[in-house]
């Protein structure tokens, strides 16, 4: 099982007692590396040459191209954000279609992928989040909210994929097949196909190759850079759920938790929004902003110094409690049950033993966030019991069982004691565990991918509602300790404040990491930071939780883990050049 804090402890120290344990072990282990990785040099553009007859004068191996086809330069409306676009080549086509042993459904990896014609020499394989099952338009828009530059407008070609089912249910579980390439498999088996299709319509294969992608997408990305090292010279990943089945657990154990604070719905079950309200929560951001606001240097309602936050705010002490039943939930005060209920969750599951099942998470303002409540109040019901039903359990739920109860009665009568180990089972039908499948292996161990001169960057909002930051911020340190404390020379972590699952909340969340990785890998300028944006009034897309006091332009510099953005005592407290990584 992965290390695992029941607290948040000082991580910057955790990193340099174990980079000094992996130094004493260095005879026992891997030497580290004492000279730096090879630099790969760039990439040379070059322009479409064939499009509308790729279906006819390719042969790929099990890929049929379903239609190829220009599309002139305009706009691409994505989620009601609207890009122009390049003209480019649009390839549809599916792979490895069959029907599937167990459930005699039809499969096949669908994909697409947009050829520009001025082409940057790159290719990018955008992995989509979620449970994937529908091919997403492969715009590239991967890092960051509301991305302003996603990759096809930089001239990359352009790789999506349903990562080998059709629709974006957990049904797909029953099929053994299925589940491999949802986890590891369709990466694998796309990544070649779309190199030799780049081949065919611009006479040259890609000179360099990235992966990129947040949520279950930046999962794809860390198992990428594990499974396929040799495939990728860089891999950008989002607020990663590289321990998916965990946290998808957790959030069944979450329901259950607030369901010992909610009142019945009109179903007569729990409703679990009602366990704690978007007031009491906006009352613990304000009351987390009290404590830890100036711990950077700066008074501006913005908390960047998250791990010292840790030690001054204490939620029993800082939030008011009530005294008497507050019916009018107004967010002056929460109960005495809520704090421990509250507590419980941040700290992390355990099961009967007092065994962290998964880690807990940090408090931050961010907890106001709307995508925060969601991902604690709705999905663990709409999103995570299937999940867990069909994908992270061995065998699978049936679908007659499934459909005899709803996903809240999952959620509440899920064992953390007997199904929870389930995630690691096998059956001679399902020969590989859904903790194997889902996960990158040895992945602290990234010595294939640095040793080819590669990088890697990943970046996690402080405030995500399902994947736990300090999940994260663990794995950087054993990758730290696993390479010697020379980690940084190849592989990077950002912490985003305040920002909940790949985006929103009050946060400076719009952020171009693409083009940092490209200028990382191909000339060797290593990212110390990263400048990102808040999104407030005349931004493309607005984020509605800014607090009013902020700037709607302020900037801050996201920084390379564990420093932090620190005031420089003089200057504009909404520009990111008066702050320093410390």
């Amino acid at each position: 099982m992965p290390h695992l804090l029941p607290r948040p402890l000082p991580l910057s120290a955790l990193t340099m007692a174990l980079v000094g344990t992996a130094t004493l072990l260095a005879g026992c282990a891997s030497a580290p590396r004492t000279t730096p990785p090879p630099q790969l040099g760039a990439a040379t553009p070059a322009t479409l040459k064939n499009c509308t007859t790729l279906a006819q004068s390719l042969a790929l191996p099990d890929t049929r191209i379903t239609s190829a086809e220009m599309v002139a330069e305009g706009p691409i409306t994505l989620q009601g954000n609207t890009t122009q676009a390049p003209a480019h080549c649009l390839v549809k086509g599916k792979m490895k279609e069959r029907t599937g042993p167990v459930d005699g459904a039809s499969y096949a990896i669908g994909f697409e992928i947009r050829l520009p014609v001025n082409w940057n020499g790159r290719f990018l394989h955008q992995a989509n989040g979620g449970l994937d099952g529908s091919v997403v338009t492969a715009l590239g828009a991967v890092s960051g909210a509301a991305p302003v530059a996603p990759g096809l407008v930089q001239g990359f070609a352009v790789l999506s994929s349903d990562a080998g089912h059709g629709a974006p249910t957990p049904f797909f579980g029953l099929d053994p097949q299925a589940r491999r390439d949802y986890g590891y498999q369709a990466v694998g088996t796309l990544t070649p196909m779309a190199k030799d299709l780049i081949k065919g319509a611009y006479g040259k294969g890609p000179d360099r190759s990235y992966i990129a992608g947040c949520s279950n997408g930046g999962r794809h990305a860390m198992v990428a850079a594990s499974r396929y090292a040799d495939q990728y010279d860089g891999v950008l990943a989002g607020n990663p759920g590289f321990s998916l089945p965990k946290a998808a657990t957790a959030q069944l154990w979450k329901a259950q938790q607030y369901a010992k604070l909610a009142s019945a719905g009109a179903n007569g079950q729990p409703d679990l929004t009602k366990a704690v309200s978007p007031a009491e929560f906006q009352l613990i951001g304000r009351k987390i902003v009290e404590r830890c606001d100036a711990l950077d240097g700066a008074t501006d309602g913005q908390v960047n110094d998250v791990q010292a936050c840790q030690a001054a705010f204490n939620l029993q002490r800082d939030v008011p409690t009530c005294t008497a039943a507050n019916t009018a939930r107004d967010g002056s005060c929460i109960s005495a049950e809520q704090k421990n209920v509250l507590a419980s969750i941040f700290a992390g599951p355990k099961n009967s033993k007092g065994e962290a099942l998964y880690t807990g998470t940090w408090f931050d303002p961010g907890v106001a966030g709307s995508n925060f409540a969601f991902w604690h109040f709705n999905a663990p019901t709409t999103r995570d019991a299937g999940a867990v039903a069909f994908l992270f359990t061995t065998p699978p739920s049936t679908l007659d069982a499934f459909k005899a109860t709803t996903g809240l009665q999952y959620a509440l009568n899920f064992s953390m004691e007997t199904d929870y180990p389930k995630m690691f089972a096998t059956t001679p039908v399902y020969t590989e565990s859904s903790w194997s499948y889902m996960t990158p292996p040895n992945a602290a161990d990234l010595s294939a991918l640095r040793n080819r001169g590669a990088k890697m960057m990943v970046h996690h909002g402080v405030a995500d509602g399902v994947f736990s930051p300090i999940d994260t911020a663990n794995w950087m340190d054993r990758v730290q300790a696993n390479h010697g404390g020379k980690a940084d020379d190849f592989a990077r972590l950002y912490l985003v404040p305040g920002m909940n699952h790949c985006s929103g909340g009050p946060a400076t969340d719009q952020f171009d990491m693409l083009a940092p990785l490209v200028a990382w890998v191909e000339q060797g300028k290593a990212p110390d930071s990263v400048t990102a944006n808040a999104r407030g009034a005349g931004a493309k897309v607005v984020n509605a939780e800014l607090p009013a006091s902020w700037s709607a332009n302020r900037t801050r510099p996201l920084c390379v883990y564990p420093k932090v953005a620190r005031y420089n005592g003089t200057g504009d407290v909404e520009s990111a050049s008066s702050f320093s990584c410390k």
